[in-house]
């Protein structure tokens, strides 16, 4: 089924480095990340497939993997709706992250831990870099991951992969707009600063920043930074 000219996204010819399925998953998440797969939309699997230059299959395998993550939903034979969140939905995803991030990440300031940190110095750099760039697809990435490897350090596996679901279900909103505001990395430098806080053993200074940070990322989702 060829796409009409309205419904035609801009999405590359995958190759055969990475499975079929995997390429197509990533290629979606950008869509989705830069907001060109736009919210309550409902997205055909062979539509989709014909702009890929791939059969069907590996297009409805990725759409079920970002739907595993509350990225998209199905319905019924019709295809994949990307998921909508309200302001209530960003709130409440907001209020578990400050419950459990702020004082889990307080816990770790202490300067036996320096080296640690710095350790994570070259990651928080990359989203820096990439909010400099524009590229929202790379910021996500390093995002994501400064943030998981940071409380892997409070040694409590359950607790950073409630974080990591929750950070995959809210990632995308706000980031296009924010970006193309040049907002963006005003957001990304506080990780680096964050750093140097638990470098120092400052807990209070480390909760105070992570605090602010999680609501400047719920102004972010909103497309209205605080």
């Amino acid at each position: 089924m060829a796409p009409s000219a309205e419904d035609r996204l801009d999405l590359p010819v995958v190759g055969e480095r990475q499975s079929l399925r995997e390429q197509v998953a990533h290629a979606l998440r950008a869509a989705l990340i830069t907001g060109e797969m736009r919210p309550g939309v409902v997205y055909s699997a062979p539509v989709l497939a014909a702009q890929f230059g791939v059969s069907a299959t590996p297009v409805r395998e990725a759409m079920l993997d970002l739907a595993k993550e509350g990225l998209v939903e199905a319905v019924r034979n019709k295809g994949f709706r990307v998921t909508e969140l309200s302001d209530r939905d960003l709130d409440e995803l907001t209020e578990i992250r400050r419950l459990i991030e702020v004082p889990t990440v307080a816990r770790l300031a202490d300067r036996a831990r320096a080296d640690s940190f710095e350790l994570l110095r070259p990651v928080a750099q990359q989203i820096v870099d990439a909010a400099e760039r524009g590229d929202l697809l790379a910021y996500v990435d390093a995002d994501i991951r400064f943030h998981v490897e940071l409380l892997a350090l409070a040694g409590n596996a359950h607790l950073v992969e409630v974080v990591r679901d929750l950070r995959k279900r809210a990632r995308l909103y706000g980031l296009s707009a924010l970006s193309a505001r040049g907002g963006l990395v005003d957001s990304a430098r506080e990780h680096l600063d964050l750093l140097d806080l638990l470098s120092a053993g400052d807990a209070v200074g480390s909760e105070r920043l992570m605090r602010n940070h999680i609501q400047h990322v719920r102004g972010i989702w909103a497309s209205k930074p605080e």
